[in-house]
């Protein structure tokens, strides 16, 4: 079932802090993610259509941004006990098979996807170096296929724009995706 984030932005919130293993081996904070000039945050999973289709331009755009010094890092947080295709082994394979540049978190709890509000996968969070949110929008209009021929790459540039300004736009197109799958 497609889920969609909502379409108003508070700019005063800000990041939670969180403490998550990544399937690196590693553990990370949102000071272990954030970047000098901003910072992404998306909720993923590993079976839904809608990140598999966008998977590619969102490992291309990471790597881009992270060389801009915007800090990114993904997180899946969906039961999988009730769907083992998001099981944090197939977490690992997913993350390798795309060659991330960041790193893939476990949210095993819930809490995080909870505490930020995201509603699908993927979820898109961009935040100002102050850590403040200026971001819920798309990757781009793709959603389930290639973009349309010319369209904006619209998560690159809207942290293009937070990095050089700490606002990011006023017009924003939530993001579409499946609804993340709930512990009962």
């Amino acid at each position: 079932m497609a889920a969609q984030p909502p379409t108003t932005l508070d700019r005063n919130w800000h990041a939670v802090d969180f403490r998550l293993p990544a399937t690196d081996g590693r553990t990370y904070t949102f000071t272990d993610i954030a970047g000098a000039r901003g910072t992404v945050i998306v909720f993923i999973c590993n079976h839904c259509p809608y990140v598999k289709a966008v998977i590619g331009r969102l490992v291309a755009d990471a790597r881009t941004l992270e060389g801009d010094g915007i800090g990114f890092a993904a997180i899946c947080s969906n039961d999988a006990d009730a769907y083992p295709d998001d099981s944090f082994s197939k977490m690992a394979a997913f993350a390798a098979e795309h060659s991330f540049p960041f790193p893939y978190l476990h949210d095993e709890d819930q809490l995080i996807a909870k505490a930020y509000g995201a509603v699908c996968t993927p979820d898109y969070f961009g935040f100002a170096a102050d850590g403040s949110l200026q971001y819920r929008g798309r990757l781009d209009d793709g959603r389930t296929g290639e973009p349309s021929p010319g369209a904006p790459r619209e998560l690159l540039e809207a942290m293009r724009l937070v990095a050089a300004t700490g606002e990011g736009p006023q017009d924003q197109v939530p993001s579409i995706g499946c609804s993340i799958k709930w512990k009962a």
